[in-house]
């Protein structure tokens, strides 16, 4: 019985030993754990610089006509000619339909002959007046149906002219709306129309800029239809009020558009001059690491591990950005001349972590790309 004991505890102080033995081994892999170190990460950088930066405001902006309609027909009608082409230019005064005229021009023979009639008594009751013969009242008589008989006249010349439809004013046409044969009702669109140089783009300021924006400021236009072209004009209005809902002043510019490829209704990035030009630190956009609660760069240090040994690491510094141009930002605040700040790997970078830098290979760093395809 006594061996039998002495066996089990045997047994159980084996079992103890073994359990305390694997679990010393576990605490020191993960001490180990927690003393491996990542390998650096590849990066590119760049030392910052100070740069004159011309002091402009990029917005969204929509291109507007100077002069633009939906032609439309004035008098009820039905379509006799058609005398255009869709997406053709016209000039001011061109025929572009004709409506039915049968009707009215009856109506103006039968007044014509008329009014020929009550000429020639005009002509006789003058002559019988001036010899006493007919009374005075007889003469104002006929004066009055000489002159109603021109005006009938001419308003049923007025109504075929206005059944010829004409271009208001030279331009561009668009679609065509109407066929032959068709009926239109009075003020039924015909086609629209218009005049594409110049042309107008209109955009938003924040009240807190309107200030700095004058009319007769310079401003370029891009469009994404068009890459690497930019289009330049000038303010030339200004809104007197302020939008409620966004709290913007609606700014208005005219740019001259000679081979039309800016059309109404486009969307295209404006940028505005907003004064004299400043300076700054400019880095390449893709230095920059986006979120929403502050946009931040990754700078490149000698920092201390926990061994107090020294390496190559980065430092999360959030910035304050005012403006872009082309691959370039402008960073007003959080970023000093000659700080090396890493401009490609972002994504995968943290604060404290190691990196190692590789400038073979930079990212795009011009304020005016031309990409390859434009």
């Amino acid at each position: 019985m006594a061996k039998r004991t002495i066996l089990m505890l045997g047994v159980t102080a084996l079992l103890l030993a073994t359990l305390a033995f694997v679990k010393f081994k576990q605490v020191e892999s993960a001490g180990h754990a927690a003393a491996f170190q990542p390998p650096p990460e590849a990066v590119t950088s760049i030392v910052a610089e100070r740069q004159r930066w011309p002091s402009t405001m990029g917005v969204i902006g929509t291109m507007e006509a100077v002069r633009g309609v939906t032609v439309s027909a004035d008098l009820p009608g039905v379509v006799e000619r058609i005398l255009f082409d869709s997406g053709r230019s016209v000039r001011a005064g061109d025929v572009l339909v004709e409506l039915d005229t049968r009707q009215e021009r009856a109506q103006l023979a039968s007044l014509e002959a008329q009014r020929d009639l009550a000429r020639v008594n005009y002509g006789r009751m003058q002559q019988l007046v001036n010899a006493g013969v007919i009374s005075r009242m007889e003469y104002d008589q006929a004066t009055a149906q000489q002159k109603a008989t021109e005006a009938n006249v001419a308003e049923v010349r007025a109504t075929i002219e206005r059944k010829t439809i004409r271009a208001p004013f030279s331009g561009i046409l668009g679609i065509r709306k109407v066929n032959l044969g068709q009926y239109l009702a009075a003020g039924s669109a015909v086609v629209p129309l218009q005049s594409l140089n110049p042309i107008y783009v209109n955009f938003g300021v924040p009240q807190q800029a309107a200030g700095q924006v004058k009319v007769g400021s310079n401003l370029r236009v891009a469009s994404e239809a068009y890459a690497g072209h930019l289009f330049t004009g000038r303010v030339t209005a200004l809104d007197s009020v302020v939008d409620e809902t966004t709290r913007n002043v609606q700014v208005q510019a005219t740019l001259s558009n000679p081979e039309g490829k800016l059309r109404p209704g486009m969307f295209v990035q404006v940028d505005v001059g907003l004064g004299a030009s400043r300076t700054v630190i400019t880095l390449p956009t893709s230095a920059i690491s986006y979120a929403p609660y502050g946009d931040s760069v990754f700078i490149v240090t000698d920092l201390k591990d926990q061994q107090g040994k020294t390496y190559r690491g980065v430092r999360q510094q959030f910035v304050k950005l005012e403006g872009s141009r082309g691959d370039q930002v402008a960073v007003v605040s959080g970023v000093n001349p000659g700080d090396e700040v890493v401009t490609s790997g972002v994504f995968k970078l943290r604060n404290g972590a190691p990196v190692q830098v590789n400038n073979k290979v930079q990212p795009g760093n011009n304020p005016a790309p031309k990409p390859e395809d434009s």
